[in-house]
């Protein structure tokens, strides 16, 4: 089992599939997104060896992420790689929704056992303005079908400050009957959004506080499961995460690694660099990057330090899937 220096253990591998993103959220790609580099995107053979790698590293999910990983046509090809790596158990995958309904389909018959989609407002017109595309109806379309097939859905919305009691009511409302969880996450300060952090952040304690007081009640965290704190409540179909890097502690239960879509490991979202493993994922060699990740996480930090402003080389989440 990979171990870092101070007692964590890695049983979840984030691995972007692409930087690109069609969307242009106003608190990471408000202007569209920009190229950053040259090398092309891990092949499918290439990702292959990464998770082959960390399977033997005792990783049990896989979530493929991105900027868009819909953006690549080969994405089911990905998840039915993943899928049929020994050793790994869940296979997910984050997205916009944008393609949803016209390609969850295919996605469920390569293996894709969970599904994260991120809507920031359920109110069509404030949708349309965080994103830049009046789409809303069409992804819920796509959530609908993933439920049929029996996917586990989430649903990922950035807690914003103005407005956000409206937008809990509205998501309250909808997880009556939905049977998704939903998963508020704070609004992290990236090196592109200073000014549009500090006056947007919101702390997501305050948003738990009231659920626990409205009978929301937590449930036990699975060892492969994200940072989210999640909760039910007897007379809702769906359930309520909660994810807040901001708060105490909150590296402690840290249980996953990044893999870029240029094959390079960040030990951290808010790492000052990501380390290449480019070299010997070309190789195919799944047994020397495993001893290569072995190596490095020994420079893993104890902490993201986004308390004291650090944010690292992730100038927008996009870079490496969030």
């Amino acid at each position: 089992m990979l171990q870092d220096g101070h007692g964590r253990r890695f049983y979840y591998l984030r691995l972007s599939v692409t930087d690109a993103c069609n969307f242009r959220c106003d608190y990471c790609l408000p202007h569209g997104y920009q190229a950053r580099h040259q090398q092309p995107d891990l092949s499918v053979a290439e990702a292959s060896t990464v998770m082959r790698a960390f399977a033997q590293l005792g990783t049990r999910k896989v979530r493929l992420s991105g900027g868009e990983p819909s953006l690549r046509k080969d994405l089911p090809e990905l998840i039915h790689s993943a899928k049929t790596t020994p050793g790994i158990k869940r296979v997910a995958v984050t997205s916009n929704g944008y393609k949803l309904p016209s390609v969850i389909d295919r996605w469920h018959h390569n293996g894709l056992d969970q599904l994260n989609i991120s809507i920031d407002s359920l109110d069509r017109k404030e949708f349309a303005h965080i994103t830049g595309h009046d789409c809303l109806p069409k992804i819920l379309t796509g959530i609908d079908r993933a439920l049929e097939l029996g996917i586990a859905t989430k649903v990922n919305a950035v807690l914003l400050n103005d407005g956000a009691h409206t937008r809990l009511h509205q998501f309250l409302a909808w997880l009556k009957t939905t049977p998704v969880t939903l998963r508020f996450i704070e609004l992290m300060q990236t090196g592109d959004n200073r000014d549009y952090f500090a006056s947007n952040h919101l702390r997501g304690t305050d948003i738990e506080q009231q659920l626990i007081e409205s009978g929301w009640q937590l449930l036990p965290r699975p060892l492969d499961a994200g940072p989210a704190r999640e909760y039910v409540h007897p007379d809702y179909a769906g359930r309520i995460g909660l994810i807040t890097p901001y708060s105490k502690d909150f590296c402690n239960t840290c249980n996953r690694l990044r893999v870029s879509a240029q094959g390079k490991l960040h030990l951290c979202l808010f790492s000052d660099t990501g380390l290449d493993l480019r070299e010997t994922i070309r190789t195919g060699d799944a047994d020397a990057l495993a001893e290569k990740v072995r190596a490095l996480i020994g420079n893993k930090e104890v902490s993201h330090y986004l308390q004291q402003g650090n944010t690292g080389g992730t100038q927008n989440l996009s870079i490496i899937g969030g």
